[in-house]
């Protein structure tokens, strides 16, 4: 957020939009993370404030199932996880970024999936007003490739993405996902995947 004087003393504001980007590949500089970093590279060149996560980085352990999240809200597992719930909550918008393993997400975003289910507590057992609040503002993106061909490739990944946002309170505001892409880099032999990547990231803003 910055703040600028406005004629005769008067204050405005004016609030710089948050990015949040998930970098899910267990792979650095692979096909996901090229096409975040042009979503990315999109939604600066509009002025947002981009963060990137890089979740292979991040010592997330995965859902206990304890239930203890539908008592108190909280999660009790006390890692990495605990840093980024701050972040996915007050992110204006989420980018999730990646690759199909046996028609779903990595395992690194699956983690972090399945540790929202706290906030799924909150937002539907315990009623927690916080995670109701409705945003306008507030939207979700997912990015994948794949390598096989398959019409239903991404249908798995896609609904898990969907349920994550609704998680967080954020609007599924679609995908971008790219079929026979596997070599590390081969997305830049696409023929339009990086500039639609690109123009997203600066129409996500308008």
């Amino acid at each position: 957020m910055s703040i600028i004087i406005g004629g005769k003393g008067h204050y405005f504001t004016i609030l710089t939009m948050k990015v949040l980007g998930l970098f899910g590949s267990p792979r650095r500089g692979g096909n996901t993370d090229l096409l975040l970093e042009e979503m990315l590279r999109g939604a600066q060149s509009r002025g947002a404030e981009i963060e990137r996560i890089f979740l292979s980085d991040w010592d997330i352990s995965g859902c206990r199932e304890c239930r203890r999240c539908e008592i108190t809200g909280n999660c009790v597992i006390q890692d990495q996880m605990q840093k980024l719930y701050p972040k996915l909550l007050q992110a204006d918008y989420i980018i999730l970024a990646s690759p199909i393993f046996f028609y779903g997400v990595t395992a690194q975003a699956k983690r972090v999936i399945d540790r929202c289910q706290a906030l799924w507590a909150r937002k539907y057992i315990l009623k927690k007003t916080s995670v109701q609040e409705e945003s306008a503002r507030r939207k979700g993106w997912f990015l994948s490739v794949a390598g096989s061909r398959g019409e239903k490739v991404f249908q798995g990944a896609i609904l898990t993405v969907r349920y994550f946002f609704d998680a967080l309170n954020v609007e599924y505001a679609g995908s971008l996902t790219f079929r026979g892409i596997d070599g590390k880099g081969a997305v830049r032999k696409h023929p339009n995947a990086l500039k639609e990547v690109f123009k997203a990231g600066r129409r996500m803003l308008i």
